[in-house]
């Protein structure tokens, strides 16, 4: 094959072999991505027939995490990052300290050497933002409360594996492994590689400041005027150029991934009013380009592995599917966050993806990890990959459980057991004929601040402590806590109420709350948030009182001005 048909030869036919493999994995009841990574499987070197170019792949993979890390920042702002750091930030870091220690605790059982399992325990302790983003979108939770606390949290991630690159040559140098100049190694040999990180991380934070200082101010504004031109082409440039041109300057000036300064760059410009019309001109290049990225997985992965040493492929991957979750588990109900946020928490990271790869090249080129250790942390990957769909559709059932078994219970109790008294010291008012609202996210919030602007009694539950605080300060009375379980309804006084309303976003659990309201007061009035047909009629069925779409409501909405706009016109013709 000619140099020059080597791009050309590697789009058409992973793309090819990729939309042949999502479709039959479609027909076959299975996620899209799994025919994605078996595509890459197909045209990798450890097949036969036709082989794509690796390195062309991962290049290409690699504009994909970009578009796709830009495309999360449009959605997650900065207000949304302070929002979950308290969960995030300490999660993270101990989440990441967990699944070290236990790669590492299996390296040595395997007889490899200290520095190997380091490097081990660190890739399969960082989760794929690529592959959380695709699940999270698939199941409609990118912007919910849940959502956001999985994001930050891997974003957290993403930043502790930055440092961990820097740290891991320093860290192999001090060890004296063998085949890294280490004999004799002292602490003054360790001068330049400690203040060449400590040069990294000041660079890190200068990028962190400029994006937030100087991007806040000059992105929206240059997007604004491109967009006031009307030339859609010159706004998709500035969108694909922009996202692609601030992640390869953030890597090469600052010493930050491309995923992570493509991120903040969305960030940015989600600050600009136009910041819809920028995801829509970004969505179209990041579906193909994230489609290569799981293609460029799966060239990766010699299947061979999977044959010659099972027990250990099988190893690996229970510390990413089972050690990463229980760990995960415990850490958010240990914060005070419900089950529901926990699992879903724990499923976000039972998989692990592109600083893996990266972790593990680093340990093959310090000749720390063998090329077969390496390919068990790709099968992993792959394996992880495949199997995360599959449990994310396993949080319902496994809630269910949870529920119905009084040996699990103290699993649904441990999130409210660690609410402080601060939180619940307040004293319920006595009312009567005030509403119940159960939610205080984008939609909760907005009703809250009409229902208060109309002088109507209020009580509001939700879990999420900083909403709970934000709202007593505001003299609004709130409760905090998972209204689906514990006695939170009886404690808002849901007996004496007008009104249930549910702003949640997941529609199952709204519909265990109202199986816990209809308990308390079984003729209970509720109003009940929504996002699809068969969820409304199922809920109508149930005997709600009302279930709203957001679409609908919308294009009742839109009617309404339409009609009256049209009739308006037409009285107007007939008076001339």
């Amino acid at each position: 094959m000619s140099h020059e048909t080597q791009l050309i030869s590697t789009l058409a036919v992973a793309l090819a072999l990729a939309l042949f493999g999502g479709v039959l994995a479609v027909r076959l009841k299975m996620p899209p991505l799994i025919g994605y990574l078996v595509a890459g499987i197909v045209v990798g070197p450890f097949t036969p027939g036709f082989v794509a170019d690796k390195g062309l792949a991962a290049q290409l993979s690699e504009i994909g995490v970009i578009l796709l890390m830009f495309g999360v920042g449009m959605h997650f702002s900065i207000r949304d990052l302070i929002e979950v750091r308290r969960i995030a930030i300490p999660g993270a870091i101990v989440q990441i300290l967990v699944a070290t220690a236990i790669g590492v605790g299996i390296a040595d059982y395997w007889g490899w050497s200290f520095a190997a399992g380091l490097c081990f325990g660190l890739s399969l302790s960082v989760a794929s933002t690529v592959v959380l983003l695709r699940a999270l979108e698939q199941i409609g939770k990118l912007d919910s409360l849940n959502g956001r606390i999985a994001i930050g949290w891997l974003v957290v991630e993403d930043l502790a594996m930055v440092i961990a690159l820097v740290l891991l040559p320093v860290a192999v140098e001090f060890m004296g492994t063998p085949g890294v100049a280490s004999t004799g190694t002292t602490m003054a040999d360790l001068v330049a590689p400690l203040q060449h990180l400590a040069i990294v991380i000041g660079k890190i934070g200068l990028f962190f400041v400029l994006m937030y200082v100087v991007g806040l101010r000059v992105f929206p504004w240059i997007f604004a005027q491109i967009a006031h031109t009307g030339f859609r082409e010159l706004l998709t440039l500035f969108v694909i150029g922009s996202s692609l041109g601030i992640a390869y300057g953030s890597a090469e000036l600052f010493g930050v991934s491309f995923a992570l300064g493509a991120f903040f760059a969305g960030v940015v410009i989600n600050e600009s009013k136009l910041s819809s019309r920028v995801a829509a001109e970004s969505v179209p290049l990041q579906n193909i380009f994230t489609v290569l990225f799981f293609v460029s997985v799966g060239m990766l992965f010699d299947p061979s592995i999977l044959v010659n040493q099972p027990l250990q492929v099988l190893a690996v991957l229970g510390v990413i599917v089972v050690g990463k979750s229980a760990a995960a588990v415990m850490i958010v109900l240990l914060f005070g966050y419900p089950l529901k946020t926990a699992l879903m928490v724990a499923v976000s990271l039972a998989q692990i993806g592109e600083f893996s790869f990266i972790l593990a090249a680093l340990g093959v080129q310090l000749k720390i990890l063998t090329p077969e250790a390496q390919s068990l942390i790709l099968s992993g990957a792959l394996l992880s990959i495949a199997l995360n769909p599959v449990l994310f559709k396993l949080i319902p059932p496994i809630e269910r459980l949870v529920a119905r078994h009084k040996s699990l219970a103290w699993l649904g109790r441990l999130g409210q057991a660690r609410i402080t008294l601060s939180d619940t010291e307040q004293v319920i008012p006595e009312l009567h004929d005030h509403v119940v609202l159960v939610g205080y996210g984008r939609v909760g919030r907005a009703l809250t601040k009409i229902l208060r602007q109309q002088d109507v009694p209020l009580i509001v539950i939700d879990n999420n402590r900083e909403h709970v605080a934000r709202l007593r300060k505001k003299r609004i009375t709130a409760i905090s806590g998972d209204a689906a379980v514990g006695d939170f309804l009886t404690q808002a006084r849901l007996p004496q109420a007008k009104l249930l309303v549910l702003a949640v976003s997941d529609g199952f659990h709204a519909r265990r709350i109202l199986e816990a309201a209809r308990k308390i007061y079984p003729n209970v009035d509720t109003v009940v948030r929504t996002h699809s047909e068969e969820e409304q009629a199922f809920l109508e069925r149930d005997g709600v009182g009302i279930a709203l779409m957001a679409e609908q409501v919308m294009a009742g909405e839109m009617a309404k001005r339409v009609l009256g706009i049209y009739r308006l016109s037409g009285l107007l013709s007939e008076a001339r």
